[in-house]
């Protein structure tokens, strides 16, 4: 079959590999019939999560059923699913107190230290060894365990694309909402205009933001975000975000701030000396950002990854504030449910935030046009 592969940092490449097969009972595999690329792709495509060897790339992606294990209950040959990125058993103690993404059997490298190069939590499509070095979906064909557990049924009454993103950015943007408890009445502010902070606009307004403001550098994005999220927007690069949401809020700052950027923030020349002198990749730039930018005894929600210690982190103005803090993956099977009924009733729309529609063979073009921003380029969705 047919998979993108990544070799080495900025080194993808469409080529012939082994087609999957059934490991266990409760395994399916899926002819996949729409993936995407997402902005976690990027921190292995430009190295900041280490991978050595070829790995098939993609956690965003859906399918048909093509075969099922012995041992599968529910699904058939021939149903139509969206698969969570996140891989759960189901049945240990993380899985059993709504804790998928710390699944301690779906990853060999599991382990409570967590860190770089520690130990991890529960296995995920397509993202490293670290990460249990499972196959991705950016390929004809996928191998899906614990099928029990992650797939879900969508219906024929749905295109690929207006449902495809409940594998990853639906549910990691809900999360940052749902982590904050914003309830109705909240100005959100969300640092960062990519996929992930779209859905995150999109959710503020769902559960009912009084004003929802998104903040980034790219004017496309900012576009992006007035167009599909209707969204007051703030250009970073022309004025101090943080001075301008306090301006917007009377002084207070945002009752909800959300890191959708993470550890790949723009960096100036000083700041990437620092990186060196500190052993550091990356930066917490837009984390810094939004503390200061969220009102006294506020919440923020880290939706961006962050994959490493860093110096200089503002812990004494975390306490004076009195901040609540969220962070981490996507609990997607413990949501998921809840955001199709979203789809079901009307009350959020996915697919307008797609830019690229390409077929797999355009995967190593689509990775570079996404990761430098060009084309104006939002969101790609790729056809095996």
């Amino acid at each position: 079959m047919k998979a993108a592969v990544f070799h080495k940092p900025g080194d993808i490449r469409v080529e012939d590999v082994e087609d999957p097969k059934l490991e266990a009972i409760d395994d399916v595999i899926l002819k996949v019939t729409s993936t995407a690329i997402c902005g976690s792709d990027l921190h292995i495509y430009n190295g900041f999560l280490p991978q050595t060897k070829p790995l098939v790339m993609g956690h965003e992606f859906m399918g048909v059923v093509m075969e099922a294990g012995a041992g599968v209950r529910d699904l058939k040959v021939g149903d139509r699913v969206v698969v969570p990125f996140p891989i759960a058993c189901g049945g240990c103690f993380f899985c059993d107190r709504g804790l998928p993404v710390h699944c301690e059997h779906s990853n060999d490298n599991y382990g409570p230290e967590g860190g770089l190069m520690k130990q991890k939590g529960g296995g995920l499509f397509g993202y490293t060894d670290l990460y249990g070095g499972y196959s991705g979906g950016q390929a004809q064909y996928v191998r899906v365990p614990y099928a029990n557990v992650g797939p879900r049924k969508v219906s024929e009454r749905y295109t690929d694309e207006e449902v495809l993103f409940l594998t990853d950015i639906f549910p990691t943007g809900f999360s940052g909402i749902e982590w904050a408890g914003v309830k109705g009445g909240e100005t959100v502010a969300v640092f960062g205009c990519g996929p992930v902070g779209l859905m995150a606009q999109k959710c503020a307004w769902v559960r009912g933001a009084a004003r929802v403001i998104g903040i980034d550098i790219e004017p496309y994005r900012l576009e992006a975000a007035k167009r599909t999220a209707r969204s007051e927007v703030i250009n970073s690069r022309e004025v101090d975000p943080v001075e301008a949401i306090r301006e917007m809020t009377d002084g207070r700052g945002a009752d909800v701030c959300i890191d959708a950027v993470g550890m790949e923030a723009h960096r100036e020349l000083l700041e990437k000396a620092a990186n060196i002198i500190h052993m550091q990749a990356g930066s917490i730039s837009v984390l810094k950002q939004a503390i200061s930018a969220v009102r006294r005894g506020g919440s923020i929600s880290i939706l961006g990854v962050y994959g490493m210690p860093y110096d200089n982190f503002p812990i004494g103005q975390i306490f004076d504030k009195g901040l609540t803090i969220h962070s981490g993956q996507a609990l997607v099977h413990r949501y998921i449910d809840e955001l199709i009924t979203w789809i079901d009733e009307d009350k959020i729309v996915l697919d307008d935030i797609i830019t690229h529609r390409l077929p797999l063979e355009d995967a190593a073009s689509a990775y570079d046009v996404f990761n430098r921003k060009t084309e104006d380029c939002v969101k790609v969705v790729l056809r095996p």
